[in-house]
């Protein structure tokens, strides 16, 4: 398998509202996964909305890679900056690195 973007998350201080424009502009179905977080159905790719108290700040997609120590080093060689250490969640575990050298 190759590195691709395989989940988007989109941040929300309200939750309700933002899956709903989802729904109503793209006609994507909403499943819920409690009273933070919505997954989204239909989009062309995995994701969902997080109102969270510690959800990310910006629009954060995931990169699916069979080796995530490799894959942050590549991301730090190529001028990324890691901004937390690697986490476990529901289906795998992530190191997010939301800066980059071009930014």
């Amino acid at each position: 398998m190759t590195d691709r973007i395989d989940y988007i998350e989109f941040p929300s201080s309200n939750r309700p509202a933002t899956s709903g424009f989802f729904r109503a502009a793209f006609g994507w179905g909403i499943v819920s996964y409690g009273p933070d977080y919505d997954g989204l159905d239909g989009a062309g790719i995995d994701g969902g909305v997080d109102q969270a108290a510690e959800r990310v700040q910006a629009s954060m997609a995931v990169v699916r890679t069979e080796d995530l120590d490799d894959a942050e080093r590549r991301v730090i060689k190529a001028g990324g900056v890691v901004t937390r250490a690697q986490f476990d969640f529901p289906g795998g575990a992530a190191v997010p690195f939301p800066r980059t050298r071009w930014e």
